[in-house]
């Protein structure tokens, strides 16, 4: 037997994901948020806030996301520890495949997927042991603390670039560490970054591991180990972080056979609005924002689609 579908449900527990539910259950639309499988998001893993309004002395990351949802909750929304593995409309509703159960699934009217991005990232124990430690993938969110560090940025393209202009405005010395000889960014972006006296260009090298120092408190990053693309040889740079500047990859897996995304993966909404191709289907946050990346954007979106999902229930 089929139960009722639900209003909405929340895909995402992020900035996005809280912040539509926050809405929604003021909206008495009764949300249910299914966390995922990292709940908070890239946030849970950042240390320290300091450029979220409303939090003058910061706040950390996991605490931020604890206090909205704390906020959602007390209006009602209901959260569940859940992974969708597979979402299919069909009769008008959409229905949630969780966990790989092809037996149960959940049945919604509408859907807010805000299920965020994941940095691309170099795939090495040492990154794992020091990411938040002196390795992250956001100048903009990190760059402060780095103050009166040297350190380094991992890339080639336009991310990259803008990653190291950013933290010449901290930071005594950016290495740009580059696998080969050449560039992929823009002319306009690189030029700004070969001018830039602050900056200086590792050509033909890659990163093979993180160093640090675990007997030391916050940042324990002090240097890389760096292997020659054409000669193989090794060496050693002394830096004080790592900011990888190649990328993210939208978690857009579940949804891609139901809406349309860019050539990278991030979902394509409506102008001016996280309405999708998919009637009833609405996105938020990093999963269809590939330039600002930031909570508080995420949060806006997040906003944005809760009132357009009750505008759209309403008219049903």
């Amino acid at each position: 037997m089929i139960t009722p579908p639900h209003e909405v449900v929340i895909i995402g527990s992020g900035p996005a994901g809280l912040t539509a539910a926050l809405y929604c259950a003021r909206a008495d639309l009764h949300p249910i948020v299914l966390e995922g499988s990292m709940p908070g998001g890239q946030l849970i893993t950042t240390t320290e806030v300091e450029n979220f309004p409303g939090f003058v002395d910061g706040i950390s990351g996991s605490d931020l996301v604890e206090t909205i949802k704390s906020q959602a909750k007390k209006f009602g929304t209901e959260f569940k520890y859940a992974t969708v593995s597979e979402i299919i409309f069909q009769d008008g509703h959409f229905k949630l495949y969780i966990d790989n159960d092809n037996e149960n699934a959940i049945y919604t009217k509408s859907v807010i997927i805000a299920t965020g991005a994941r940095p691309r990232k170099l795939g090495l124990v040492s990154e794992e042991k020091y990411w938040s430690k002196g390795v992250t993938s956001c100048a903009t969110c990190d760059g402060f603390f780095y103050r009166g560090r040297e350190v380094c940025v991992v890339g080639g393209g336009d991310s990259a670039m803008e990653e190291a202009l950013f933290l010449t405005r901290f930071c005594p010395k950016v290495f740009i560490i580059h696998r080969r000889d050449k560039l992929r960014a823009s002319v306009v972006m690189a030029e700004r970054a070969r001018k830039n006296e602050k900056i200086e260009f590792v050509w033909n090298k890659k990163i093979t591991e993180i160093l640090g120092d675990d007997s030391l408190k916050g940042l324990q990053v002090t240097g890389v180990k760096l292997e020659d693309t054409n000669t193989g040889k090794t060496s050693t740079l002394d830096i004080g972080g790592v900011f990888l500047g190649i990328g993210h990859i939208p978690n857009t897996e579940i949804v891609k056979e139901l809406v349309a995304t860019d050539e990278h993966g991030y979902v394509i909404t409506h102008p001016n609005s996280t309405s999708t191709d998919q009637e009833g289907m609405f996105v938020c946050g990093d999963a269809q924002d590939s330039v600002y990346r930031q909570a508080i954007t995420a949060a806006g979106t997040g906003c944005m689609a809760a009132l357009e999902a009750e505008r759209y229930l309403e008219s049903l």
